[in-house]
């Protein structure tokens, strides 16, 4: 699942957690990436969770506060992304860029969805 093409976000959202979880594994051992993976880890996967927590909102409001989360997790992870060095390894930095652009687009596509759900309140 790790690259193919993905066509819903609930899928899209658990192939970018498990292409993070792969690329962290691989990283240069130093504190700062050990420190910064952690975080990306859990907001890597907390996409995916709050967008499934959306789907199972109790009503409208709920199911918006959730993709907010999500929404905010996605930024969050471009945070981290940017802050890890993948030392000299320039397959790792690719793998970075390419999860940095991913996250962007999770959130930019997020930030639609949202903008959607909230102008038919």
């Amino acid at each position: 699942m790790n690259n193919q093409k993905v066509f819903t976000f609930k899928d899209r959202s658990m192939n970018f957690a498990l292409r993070v979880r792969d690329f962290v594994r691989k990283l240069p051992y130093n504190i700062p990436n050990i420190e910064y993976s952690k975080q990306l880890i859990r907001s890597s996967g907390s996409i995916g969770a709050n967008y499934i927590e959306a789907g199972e909102g109790m009503s409208k409001r709920d199911c918006i506060k959730y993709l907010k989360i999500s929404k905010k997790e996605a930024k969050e992870c471009s945070h981290w992304i940017e802050l890890i060095d993948s030392g000299s390894n320039t397959d790792l930095e690719k793998i970075r860029i390419d999860l940095l652009n991913e996250s962007r687009e999770l959130f930019y596509i997020l930030c639609s969805i949202v903008s959607k759900m909230v102008r038919k309140e």
